[in-house]
């Protein structure tokens, strides 16, 4: 993971871009590939159980038809964005999400996008990702029913874990590309 990129969604002088920072707090944000992975059920109960939120999703759709997205006023397809940018959305978000449908798309994954939001210095919540939580599950929020992810954000947002997030912080740096460069 590039740390110091991902570091920068902590810096006070990293501009939030004008297209997420118009959201209501909190916002629960995603970066990636939009497709058979996202469990799009989910979000749209997220949405519908706490309209208070903002969840921001960033990414390119690809794989599904984007007519088939759920949409409420609370839940915002953003579209992909360049790399350099992601750190200024990350900085907007109160908690990251790994909304991951469990299905054949995601049974070997090992989301990399764990460890980006982990140097963000930001709660990350997700679904029961094998790997996520194997390698992760101690600083990772898990949420194995829909009811269980949300809890979870409601968790990571109401009673962030700072011991958890510094242990990410952490397990990012010991996973840096210039730690693995220097092994």
């Amino acid at each position: 993971v590039d740390v110091p990129h991902f570091a920068q969604a902590r810096q006070e002088d990293t501009p939030v871009p004008p297209d997420i920072d118009f959201m209501s707090r909190p916002v629960l944000g995603w970066f990636g590939v939009i497709d058979e992975r996202v469990d799009y059920v989910l979000l749209d109960k997220i949405a519908e159980v706490h309209p208070e939120w903002s969840i921001a999703m960033i990414g390119p759709v690809v794989k599904v038809d984007p007519n088939l997205l759920p949409h409420r006023p609370n839940l915002f397809w953003l579209g992909g964005r360049d790399y350099r940018v992601l750190p200024n959305y990350c900085k907007a978000f109160d908690a990251c999400l790994m909304p991951f449908a469990i299905n054949k798309a995601t049974q070997y994954i090992n989301p990399t996008k764990a460890l980006e939001y982990m140097a963000t210095g930001r709660p990350v919540v997700s679904t029961p990702i094998a790997d996520v939580i194997h390698n992760f599950g101690d600083v990772v929020k898990i949420g194995k029913t829909h009811a269980e992810f949300i809890a979870a954000c409601e968790d990571a947002l109401e009673r962030p874990d700072a011991a958890a997030v510094e242990k990410g912080l952490q397990m990012a740096e010991k996973n840096s590309c210039n730690s693995i460069l220097v092994q």
